[in-house]
């Protein structure tokens, strides 16, 4: 009976390690700079503005060396601990021209929310962290000297969490070069997603939340539920359901309300990974209960933010 309780203790105590050590879930790409370098941008009209972006497609058929990069770089990550997701292989079944096509009209503003092929790439294959490399070479009599720039950027907020940078020397292809660079800078580079990821496990994922109202919904967040306005009670919801109560309602009116620095869980109830939308359709299904029954509808943009519009569908 003592070593039952004792390897159920040893199991239990291997199992919170484990648990401990978890490292947060990545994406690789070619930084913007390289992409420009290179030539692979294109544009798409973002509400009458063109925006200028990397065309990921395009590199990953035409360049020879982004392919072995990333597959070079994502082993040496994968290695420390990090769950690395396929960029390219996504990419490929992305029809990015409908992607931009599909825009829906808000019947309050006017404005139309239109998601980048990054957003849409971040929300189809959800990770948390994205990593841009760039990289320049020059050859000697010597070999080649390779200089690199690794960024990792928090994929809900696009805030940079870490940079890395270092050379190399040597023979060898690019990949190889670069992999040993990394390599060799690595832990500074670590530590500091680790430190990112542990403030995200113990005060929540950070994301904005947009709520609006339809123009033809006969009322607004002014209207008032059992003695307290909408606004509110939204606020009321948001501070139970938040990490820690923490939000800020950065600006509103009687039919706008937004909120900032929204810190979710990183996972909902059944352990899948929570993103803007989710959480949105939570509140989505709490209004849609009595005394509110208050028909709505969550869009978002990327992972990191949602907007709920109240009156329909």
């Amino acid at each position: 009976m003592k070593r039952v309780t004792l390897l159920t203790t040893v199991m239990l105590f291997v199992s919170l390690i484990v648990m401990g050590q978890k490292k947060p879930t990545i994406m690789i790409l070619p930084s913007d700079h390289w992409c420009d370098m290179r030539y692979f941008m294109t544009t798409y009209d973002n509400q009458g503005t063109k925006v200028k972006i990397p065309d990921y497609q395009k590199a990953f058929i035409e360049d020879t060396e982004i392919g072995p990069v990333i597959s070079k770089i994502g082993q040496v990550l994968t290695d420390m601990g990090y769950s690395l997701k396929d960029a390219e292989q996504e990419i490929k079944s992305i029809n990015t021209k409908t992607a931009e096509d599909n825009v829906t009209i808000s019947k309050t503003s006017g404005a139309s929310l239109v998601e980048s092929p990054l957003d849409i790439l971040k929300r189809r294959i959800k990770c948390d962290i994205l990593i841009q490399i760039s990289w320049d070479m020059s050859r000697s009599s010597d070999g080649h000297s390779t200089t690199f720039t690794l960024e990792a950027f928090d994929s809900y907020t696009n805030k940079r969490i870490a940079t890395s940078t270092g050379t190399t020397q040597g023979v060898g292809s690019i990949a190889e070069l670069l992999a040993s660079a990394v390599k060799q800078n690595a832990k500074p580079f670590d530590k500091q997603m680790d430190k990112w990821y542990a403030d995200q496990r113990k005060n929540g994922r950070e994301i904005s939340l947009t709520v609006r109202c339809w123009d033809s919904w006969e009322n607004d967040l002014e209207t008032e539920y059992g003695g307290e306005e909408l606004t509110d009670c939204i606020q009321s919801w948001l501070q139970k359901n938040c990490v820690n109560g923490t939000f800020n309602l950065s600006d509103g009116t009687e039919s706008f309300a937004q909120f900032e620095q929204v810190r979710i869980p990183l996972e909902d109830e059944k352990g899948k990974a929570m993103d803007a939308r989710a959480f949105a359709t939570l509140l989505r299904k709490y209004l849609s209960k009595t005394p509110y029954n208050i028909t709505a509808k969550v869009m978002q943009r990327g992972l990191g933010e949602a907007i709920l519009i109240l009156g329909e569908k």
